[in-house]
């Protein structure tokens, strides 16, 4: 069975992983975080940003922060739709936040 990969599409890096949560993995530990243009909260760059404003702000403020286009945002709704159907995208986040968690705790 051929899988198709999954495109990292932050700038112009390109990296591609068999499944997605290897990913938002990569998104996470590889690119800068993210400060949403909405309400500054930082997120880290890719899925996780795009998750962040559709769940915490409407289309509208969206669309205003970014000077969106419909199209942009429809894409981005499709991407986080099909990231989601994917993977249990509650089991990813907690993944993420044990390692965060215990890459504080480790040794410096």
């Amino acid at each position: 069975m051929c899988m198709v990969p999954w495109r990292c599409g932050i700038e112009d890096c390109g990296k591609q992983t068999v499944d997605v949560e290897a990913l938002i993995r990569h998104q996470t530990d590889e690119h800068d975080n993210h400060e949403c243009r909405v309400c500054g909260t930082v997120v880290p760059d890719g899925y996780l940003a795009i998750r962040h404003a559709f769940e915490e702000h409407t289309r509208a403020e969206y669309v205003r922060a970014y000077d969106a286009t419909s199209e942009a945002v429809r894409r981005r709704e499709q991407l986080k739709d099909n990231v989601e159907n994917e993977i249990d995208i509650d089991s990813v986040m907690a993944d993420l936040e044990d390692t965060d968690a215990s890459d504080l705790d480790a040794p410096g």
